[in-house]
């Protein structure tokens, strides 16, 4: 994970990135900080435990969905904090009476978390994903693969979601089992191998690479329907099932053509292929 700091006004906002989830969560006490426009830490801290108690009491979930996660503090040394998504601070905003909820809202959505508003409005989602990928130089054949290959994983984690997988790491590590079963690398060496960090590894794929993804995803979602698979023991071995699949069809391919499916290829911009020069 990668800690960086994000600021709304002027109060400093400690967020750390997931790197295997490719989720920033942001401390909940800094975001509570400014809420409040409460420049004394203690104090901040006070009224989000005392916020935790009530929610705890009314039965929310709020609190179950925040998770503890080292941050820079004020002393220099990495403590645990609460850290929540923004998908769980949207909700948490709405418990803090204060005139600044909205203008974080928004402050949210800037930094980099449209996918919050594309929740009531998928289309925006679509049409703003399009628009990027052309401006990036896509071609519109690689643009109509990433969008059916979205689809394809789309009804793969909605079949997760009703099946008992409700953490965010329990849908990496099943995105990752089938992924190192088709490509033989993991997510994260993949990753690696193109080049990238914080960069979604789907949007850096070459034609090929998106097309086995969906295979192996597909698959996966078929077998688990057939199986009925529910939570993760099930659903695991579905994930090496349909990633099996797509890593026979890929070996084959590859034997066809003598070249390699999966590559390092990538759209970062000249001076930035490789991770270690960074």
């Amino acid at each position: 994970m990668k800690n960086k700091l994000a600021i709304f006004e002027d109060y400093q906002i400690r967020r750390i990135y997931d790197e295997e989830t490719e989720i920033w969560y942001f401390s909940v006490v800094d975001i509570i900080r400014a809420l409040l426009q409460q420049p004394d830490f203690l104090t901040a801290r006070k009224y989000w435990n005392k916020l935790k108690e009530r929610l705890n009491k009314e039965g929310s979930q709020l609190v179950t969905n925040c998770h503890q996660l080292k941050m820079l503090a004020d002393d220099g040394k990495m403590r645990l904090t609460d850290a929540a998504t923004p998908e769980t601070l949207l909700r948490l905003i709405q418990s803090v009476p204060s005139p600044k909820a909205e203008p974080i809202k928004l402050w949210l959505a800037k930094v980099g978390y449209e996918r919050m508003q594309d929740m009531a409005d998928p289309a925006r989602s679509l049409d703003r994903a399009r628009e990027y990928w052309q401006q990036h130089g896509r071609s519109e054949k690689w643009i109509q693969q990433r969008m059916m290959g979205q689809e394809t994983r789309n009804k793969l984690t909605d079949y997760w979601k009703d099946h008992d997988i409700k953490k965010e790491t329990e849908f990496a590590i099943l995105t990752n089992i089938i992924h190192q079963e088709w490509a033989g690398v993991a997510v994260k060496e993949h990753k690696k191998l193109k080049g990238l960090k914080t960069q979604n590894l789907r949007d850096h794929m070459s034609e090929a690479e998106l097309i086995f993804t969906a295979l192996a995803e597909l698959s996966t979602r078929q077998i688990a329907e057939t199986m009925a698979a529910i939570g993760m023991k099930e659903n695991k071995v579905a994930g090496k099932k349909g990633g099996g699949i797509a890593r026979k069809a890929r070996i084959d391919l590859e034997e066809k053509t003598g070249r390699s499916v999966v590559t390092g290829e990538n759209f970062l911009p000249p001076g930035r292929k490789k991770i270690s020069d960074e």
